[in-house]
């Protein structure tokens, strides 16, 4: 007797929103589209008011905690609402305590307000050492948070 064909599971569409200035590329392990988000700069289809991912250089993130705090503090508020979400900075510890970004704010001041921003908002910040790393720290994460949803719903 013939075997039916094995059914592939659905692969996970990550949502780009249409202002990011320099999307990552994924593996083929996953779809890609682009799409408008109201919070964050990626998420998944079906799923952009439950899950996001917010991509910071790390340049722009010392620019927007240091002196777009206030704009940043109401994504945060708004990420807060997420099921999941997380900050991903493409930068390391040792990048920040190096000073290896263009702001003249001082490293203290960066991980004093990177440590006050997760626990205000309890939106994770995770530093990357480098873009291609933190591409594959968000794939992952919204990878695995879409098989979650799917192991719950089948």
């Amino acid at each position: 007797m013939p075997r039916a064909p094995k059914v592939q599971p659905p692969k996970p569409v990550i949502v780009c929103d249409t202002r990011e200035q320099s999307p990552w590329s994924f593996s083929d392990a996953v779809e890609t589209v682009v799409g408008t988000l109201h919070t964050g700069d990626y998420s998944l289809l079906g799923f952009e008011g439950s899950v996001c991912v917010e991509r910071k250089s790390l340049n722009d993130w010392v620019q927007t905690i240091i002196h777009e705090r206030e704009r940043f503090e109401r994504e945060l508020a708004r990420m807060a609402t997420f099921d999941f979400r997380c900050v991903i900075v493409e930068g390391s510890y040792a990048d920040v305590r190096d000073h290896l970004y263009t702001s003249q704010a001082h490293p203290s001041s960066v991980f004093g307000l990177s440590v006050c921003l997760m626990v205000d908002y309890g939106v994770p910040v995770l530093y990357c050492h480098d873009r291609a790393i933190a591409s594959r720290v968000a794939e992952r994460i919204l990878r695995r948070w879409f098989e979650k949803h799917q192991e719950a719903n089948a």
